[in-house]
């Protein structure tokens, strides 16, 4: 299957993500990991990314798209693959329709992992991370056994700058305003499945298969 995984962040995008693929047998790519690849490995695409990001600006549609055509042209990928963090703009869709519509090929899905704002923001703010070891804790769904103490080195735990309210709201902002146009275009072309992701891990994977045709278990 050849899928697209879209959910704003705190959704659980990266657990669903290992999930499916794992179930399906198809690769994970996530762009970012993907961003990293092509630089190690020092691809012309790769190059040009880099220059990018070392200066601090965005990089192109133009080098995205290629380089995920350039990983989605491997032979791991002949059976299928779960693209995470791309597209993320219509341009960007238009742009891989185009490119596996080329191949004779297209998307049997976009997955769409939608969790309220409210929820959201309790997920992500609640988190807490050891000053020492950086294990990860959270203030509801998995608290320390002592408060505001680590459970393995007992050193403090703290709330990471990026998981402020204020920084949260901006995230969950961006990606709204990027994200409703894209889910729109999907939703035309009659690929989004909205997956409620207020459920408990199983239940989403769960939700997942079904709306993929698939019995899991």
């Amino acid at each position: 299957m050849r899928l697209v995984l879209l959910g704003p962040p705190g959704a659980g995008k990266g657990t669903q993500a290992r999930e499916i693929s794992q179930r399906l047998a198809i690769p994970h790519i996530s762009t970012g990991d993907m961003f990293r690849e092509a630089i190690k490995g020092g691809t012309p695409l790769g190059r040009q990314a880099e220059a990018y990001i070392k200066d601090g600006r965005l990089v192109p549609d133009e080098v995205t798209i290629g380089l995920v055509q350039e990983r989605l042209a491997r032979p791991d990928c002949r059976d299928g693959f779960l693209l995470d963090g791309f597209p993320r703009t219509v341009a960007q869709a238009e742009a891989l329709d185009a490119w596996l519509a080329g191949r004779q090929e297209g998307l049997d899905a976009v997955i769409d992992i939608e969790v309220p704002r409210d929820a959201l923001l309790e997920r992500l703010t609640g988190r807490r991370v050891c000053r020492q070891c950086g294990a990860t804790y959270h203030v509801r769904y998995n608290p320390p056994a002592v408060e505001g103490k680590c459970d393995i080195c007992g050193q403090d735990l703290v709330q990471r700058a990026d998981d402020t309210e204020a920084t949260v709201s901006r995230r969950l902002d961006v990606y709204t305003g990027q994200t409703a146009p894209l889910i729109n275009y999907y939703r035309q072309r009659s690929l989004l499945k909205e997956i409620d992701g207020r459920q408990d891990i199983p239940a989403v994977t769960l939700a997942i298969g079904r709306a993929l045709g698939r019995d899991w278990q």
